[in-house]
């Protein structure tokens, strides 16, 4: 995409806040018609700006209220061994994210759990994988925010 304009921020901002939002309800907060919208929103996500759409879990209703991080040292870092490791974490369901890291550990995961024996469980199916040294895991005591707004209105702040 050559370049986004304030009409573009604005639809960006409405989808972050709610994906399911109709284009309808856009094109009435922006004073543009709904074609406009759906226009741009085609070409936001042909130019790859715009991956998908994303539903938002509350995961204590369903069984899973506690969230872990583990850091993982791998023995070795070559790419190889790490995609090898990374294959045999997406076979455990419980692990959310995955991140490839610089800096003290090798790989970081997010994973939600239904009380802390099961994040043991779960510890000892990631420690089990070939490939890993040892792991560091840390439990959360709950999201302070998680706000994908902030960066987006930074980015178009100079549109303004």
């Amino acid at each position: 995409m050559d370049k986004i304009d304030h009409i573009d921020h604005k639809i960006l901002e409405f989808l972050v806040q709610n994906t399911r939002i109709p284009f309808t309800k856009i094109s009435e907060e922006l004073n543009v018609s709904t074609g406009t919208v759906h226009v741009r929103v085609k070409k936001l996500m042909d130019s790859g700006v715009i991956l998908g759409t994303n539903l938002n879990l509350d995961y204590v209703k369903l069984g899973f209220p506690v969230v872990a991080f583990v850091g993982i040292h791998l023995d070795r870092t070559n790419r190889n061994s790490t995609d090898l490791v990374m294959e045999k974490l997406k076979k455990i369901p419980f692990i959310t994210v995955v991140q490839v890291t610089l800096g003290p550990y090798n790989i970081f995961c997010k994973i939600r759990a239904k009380d802390t024996f099961h994040i043991k469980e779960i510890i000892y199916k990631i420690d089990e994988i070939n490939g890993i040294l040892r792991t560091e895991s840390f439990i959360s005591m709950g999201e302070v925010f998680n706000d994908k707004r902030r960066l987006l209105d930074y980015m178009f702040s100079s549109l303004k």
